[in-house]
């Protein structure tokens, strides 16, 4: 069974080079293949990742419905037609594959393209160890039910006192949604001290979070995205490389969550 990794967060805090980091540091750990899933209309998780999604499920539904409509796809069902495009639409690499959602050539919304991405989801799931989604702002694709239960749930910040706000009205709305996570964890990015916000430890202990991991503002975390470098290319040395290793390693790489105080920070 696939271990599913969702992130959100408001839009420019970060929330896609941190999923591309988790994927990274997934790799980097053996922890293969991982399903990367880019949920944001906006894609941009294949960019990070050094990979180049041609064929998005947005693109697909299109093409599926023009294909339906001009009589072209005699003895197949709509359905089978699109599944099947969605399928052609997932990029392999090494050690990770990559399927997109985008946004629609035409008019319509997305609830169709979503309900086949999420059946998709569950077919091909299972045979993968890790499954990466990173989420448009606000946790629309998880309200919309893309999917179900959620093992890990990343909310991303800024340091800025919006951004803390910003958090506290997104777990009120995965509340309000009824989304479930086994574990919820606050990422504050682009530290530019070795402290975390004010506030920001008792806003964990009211919300439940249980941890708080905090990126630095690193210079080659900003030459890589200035460059256009694949993350998968980042050395293992580098300061935010270890932080995620080391939310990982809380997270996954030990039966449970630490239980001391000390540990459920990482500023």
């Amino acid at each position: 069974m696939s271990y599913l990794v969702a992130i959100g967060g408001k839009g420019g805090v970060g929330k896609t080079t941190v999923a591309g980091l988790i994927v990274s540091r997934l790799i980097a750990r053996g922890r293969t293949p991982v399903l990367a899933v880019d949920a944001d209309p906006n894609t941009c998780l294949d960019a990070v990742l050094g990979v180049q999604a041609r064929i998005t499920v947005g693109g697909v539904r299109e093409e599926t419905r023009r294909i339906a409509g001009q009589g072209m796809a005699t003895g197949v069902a709509k359905q089978q037609l699109l599944e099947l495009k969605i399928a052609e639409s997932l990029v392999e690499a090494d050690g990770f594959d990559l399927v997109a959602m985008g946004r629609p050539e035409g008019p319509g919304c997305y609830c169709y393209a979503n309900n086949v991405l999420r059946d998709v989801l569950v077919q091909i799931a299972g045979q993968y160890p890790y499954v990466v989604l990173d989420n448009e702002a606000g946790l629309e694709n998880l309200s919309r039910r893309l999917v179900n239960t959620v093992d890990l749930l990343i909310l991303v910040t800024d340091p800025s006192r919006r951004g803390l706000d910003t958090l506290r009205r997104l777990h009120a709305l995965a509340r309000e949604m009824d989304i479930r996570c086994r574990h919820l964890v606050f990422v504050v990015n682009r530290l530019r001290s070795q402290d975390l916000p004010a506030g920001m430890a008792d806003l964990a202990q009211e919300l439940g979070a249980d941890l708080v991991a905090g990126l630095p503002d690193d210079p080659e975390m900003a030459r890589f995205g200035e460059e256009g470098h694949s993350l998968l290319t980042l050395p293992a040395l580098n300061p935010v490389a270890q932080r995620i290793d080391m939310l990982l390693e809380s997270v996954i790489g030990v039966d449970g969550w630490p239980e001391t105080p000390s540990s459920r920070t990482n500023g």
